[in-house]
């Protein structure tokens, strides 16, 4: 039997982005197994995906030991692996893939080459899904991406059911908002946040395009401050908040519609087909939104979140 492994650094976003990736490997190699090497905050997004046997968890960005490092490379040297896809093209990954002993190394063409049994090119300006399905080129496989898709369980599908009904939307439907931003992104200083003041007049807004859909704001661990701004100002907003991955998928596979930045709600939103409208400030939408599909982007004409007007959101949620 083939083994695989696959080193994925990055958030959430990042490994639904890979599942493209892992789909296609396991059609061309159905019998093979797949493995993957995650940073912790990232190893939650394994279960909507059943393409992978385990899932290994090591903070690449963390300040790991050398007894880390070591420990790492005893656990792929022990799993005996065929081939290694790494997403990073730096001269340390290349050595580190060459440390593993796996005979055929993939990556992307860079500094890391030469320790690379084979190199593919590094094309930035596609989208990040097609970008890393190029990699299943050092494998001999030519196919086209798929589009991004998740596994969702029963159990999950059932909690999202109880929450709309607990709500008061199971017949209405509603229009699910996310306008939060991960605890490390905010700490980089990335501008992933849309000002408040801003969503308050989205919000209102909305009461007059669509005043028959309720709007239900996304509360993840860090968003705190951001609902209770706009709670307070529009005390008829329902508020949900998914105790872990699958719950969320569960969610957004059953809103009408989608608000959100640039995220990993709404990479679910992509991968589960829900019509959305995307906030994107510096970063460029085509790269993170593929180019077909239910999906629309507002991009600021400034490269700043706070530079999208509200009238802009609207009317691409009329649309």
């Amino acid at each position: 039997m083939l083994r695989f492994l696959a080193l994925v650094p990055g958030g959430i976003g990042d490994q639904l982005l890979f599942f493209p990736t892992l789909a296609d490997l396991k059609q061309a190699f159905p019998q093979a197994q797949i493995d993957v090497v995650v940073e912790p905050r990232a190893a939650g997004a394994y279960r909507l995906c059943p393409h992978v046997r385990q899932v290994m968890v090591f903070d690449f960005k963390g300040r790991n030991s050398l007894t880390e490092w070591i420990n790492l490379l005893g656990n792929i040297r022990e799993g005996f692996y065929d081939a290694v896809l790494a997403l990073g093209q730096q001269w340390g990954v290349g050595f580190f893939l060459w440390l593993t002993g796996i005979p055929n190394r993939i990556g992307y063409d860079g500094p890391g080459r030469p320790f690379l049994t084979r190199a593919v090119p590094l094309k930035t300006e596609q989208y990040a899904a097609h970008l890393y399905h190029d990699l299943l080129q050092g494998l001999g496989i030519g196919t086209a991406c798929p589009p991004l898709s998740v596994q969702l369980a029963a159990t999950d599908v059932a909690w999202a059911e109880a929450e709309q009904t607990r709500l008061g939307i199971l017949e209405s439907g509603f229009l699910l908002i996310h306008g939060g931003a991960s605890a490390l992104s905010q700490k980089k200083g990335l501008d992933k946040l849309y000002p408040i003041p801003q969503w308050q007049a989205v919000l209102a807004g909305l009461k007059v395009q669509q005043p028959h859909l309720p709007c239900v704001l996304l509360q993840g661990p860090e968003d705190g401050a951001w609902v209770e701004a706009l709670t307070t100002s529009h005390p008829d907003l329902r508020v949900v908040s998914p105790p872990d991955l699958g719950k969320l998928a569960a969610l957004i596979a059953s809103a009408n519609l989608m608000l959100c930045t640039d995220s990993a709600p709404m990479h679910l939103g992509v991968a589960l087909q829900t019509p959305l409208v995307a906030l994107f400030g510096p970063t460029e939408a085509r790269k993170l939104l593929p180019p077909t599909g239910p999906f629309r982007a507002v991009q600021s004409p400034a490269g700043r979140m706070a530079d999208i007007e509200p009238s802009a959101i609207l009317q691409a949620l009329q649309s």
